[in-house]
């Protein structure tokens, strides 16, 4: 099941033709291990749900709470 941040058909349809005019050309040298569409579905993933907790800088445990109290009231 593709993820909210995945391409639709509709999307991937505008933009693969798109691609060969913006990605390098090179020598292909063996079978990608994944396709555009997935390294793509991959970044827009990364993009909308941000980082891991494990890929924080660390942060003291009152100054966390306080950034979560302030995420809570913000909505």
């Amino acid at each position: 099941m593709p993820y909210s941040s995945s391409l639709t058909d509709e999307e991937w349809i505008i933009l693969e033709p798109l691609l060969p005019q913006i990605l390098p050309i090179k020598k292909q040298t063996r079978p990608p291990n994944w396709t555009k569409r997935e390294l793509l579905d991959g970044i827009f993933y990364q993009l909308k749900n941000g980082c891991n907790w494990e890929d924080l800088p660390c942060i003291p445990a009152p100054l966390l709470d306080g950034i979560l109290a302030l995420q809570a009231v913000a909505g």
